[in-house]
C-alpha cells in the first residue's frame, strides 16, 4: 500500500470506523535512520489503534526504527515479509526474506526485546517454488518463537521474477485453506487472513477460521465498506450514517492541513471512492480529479464538489416525483 495509507487516508478511515486497525504504508529502515523522520512517522492521535510497517532486514537497524516508532506513538510495529516489488528484492527486503526464516526470526527478535508494543509480521503462503505447507510451517515456527505477536497472511505465493506486484496480487490463486491449517497448526499464535476479500459477510465468514481479516485495496477504492464494521465486527454503533456526513467531519482536517502548506489535491486524491456505487459519485470525482490539483485549490473546491453529490440526489428525487 505505498503511496496510499498515509496519514490522510488514515484519518479519514478513522472517520468511517472506531475500532478498526489502520497501517502504515511501508516504510524502509534506511528511510527513517537517514531521512526525514517526522514526515514518516507523522499520524494525527485519532488514527489510533494504528500500526507502523517497516521493510528492512538488518536486526539492529529494525530494532532502531521500531524504538522511534514507539516514541511517535504507534500501538504496533509490523514487519513486510510479503511484498514482491524488484524494488524491495533489491533492498533485500518483503517477501524474498520468506526464503530465510531464521534472519526473519532475528529481526523480529531484536524488535520484541526493544519494545513492548506487539510486533507483528506480514507474509505470503509461500514463494516461488516454494509453495506448501511444510515450508510456511518452517517459516512460521521460527518467527513466533522469536517472540512474533501476530501473523498476518496474504493468503497467495509471491512470484518473484516475471510477475509485477498487480499481477502478485492477481495471477498466483487464493488459497485460504492454507492459511486455516496454519492456524490449526498453530492454535496459540494469533493469524489474521489477507486477500482477495472484499465484503463484510466474506470476512464474517473467515472469521470462523482465523482470528482477523486484512482489508487492502477494497477499502481504499469503496471506503464506505468501513462504515459497517464497527456494528458488523464489533458489537457497536457506527460512526456516520450517511458518505456526506462523514465527508463534513472531514473538512475541519482539511482546513488545517491546507494552512499547514498540505496541496488539496494531495488530500482528496483519497477520498474519491467515498461514493463508489451512488448516484452522483461521478460528478463528485470529476469535480475534485478537474480542480483539486489546480495551484491554490481550496476548501471550497471539496464543498462545491459534495455540493454535486446532493444536487444530483434533489434532482433524481424531483424527477421521481414528477413521474
Amino acid at each position: 500500500m505505498l503511496d496510499w495509507t498515509d496519514r490522510h487516508e488514515r484519518y479519514f478511515l478513522r472517520l468511517l470506523s472506531r475500532h478498526a486497525r489502520l497501517y502504515t504504508e511501508m516504510v524502509t529502515t534506511g528511510a527513517l535512520l537517514h531521512g526525514d523522520v517526522q514526515r514518516h512517522l507523522a499520524f494525527d492521535p485519532a488514527e489510533h489503534p494504528v500500526a507502523l510497517q517497516l521493510g528492512g532486514s538488518n536486526p539492529e537497524e529494525l530494532s532502531r526504527c521500531a524504538v522511534l516508532g514507539v516514541a511517535a506513538g504507534f500501538d504496533e510495529i509490523n514487519l513486510n515479509v510479503g511484498c514482491p516489488s524488484d524494488r524491495v528484492q533489491n533492498g533485500r527486503f518483503g517477501a524474498c526474506l520468506m526464503a530465510d526464516a531464521a534472519l526473519v526470526a532475528e529481526c523480529v527478535q531484536a524488535m520484541t526485546d526493544s519494545v513492548a508494543v506487539p510486533v507483528s509480521v506480514k507474509c505470503r503462503t509461500g514463494i516461488n517454488a516454494l509453495d506448501s505447507d511444510a515450508f510456511l510451517e518452517n517459516f512460521i515456527s521460527p518467527v513466533k518463537d522469536a517472540g512474533c505477536d501476530v501473523l498476518i497472511i496474504h493468503a497467495r505465493i509471491a512470484i518473484l521474477e516475471g510477475l509485477s506486484p498487480k499481477e502478485n496480487r492477481e495471477i498466483p490463486p487464493l488459497n485460504y485453506e492454507r492459511v486455516f491449517r496454519m492456524k490449526r497448526a498453530f492454535p496459540e499464535l494469533p493469524i489474521v487472513i489477507n486477500g482477495g476479500i472484499r465484503t463484510l459477510e466474506h470476512a464474517q465468514e473467515m472469521l470462523s477460521q482465523v482470528d482477523g481479516v486484512m482489508l487492502g485495496r477494497e477499502v481504499y477504492h469503496n471506503p464506505w465498506l468501513l462504515s459497517e464494521v464497527d456494528a458488523k465486527l464489533f458489537g457497536e454503533n457506527g460512526n456516520v450514517d450517511s458518505r456526506t456526513e462523514v465527508l463534513r467531519q472531514f473538512l475541519p482536517y482539511v482546513e488545517r492541513e491546507l494552512a499547514a502548506g498540505t496541496s488539496l489535491q494531495h488530500i482528496t486524491r483519497h477520498i474519491l471512492g467515498i461514493f463508489h456505487g451512488v448516484p452522483g459519485g461521478k460528478a463528485f470525482r470529476r469535480h475534485l480529479s478537474e480542480n483539486a490539483w489546480r495551484k491554490n485549490a481550496g476548501l471550497s473546491v471539496l464543498e462545491d464538489a459534495i455540493g454535486r453529490v446532493s444536487d444530483f440526489a434533489w434532482k433524481n428525487e424531483y424527477e421521481d416525483l414528477q413521474e
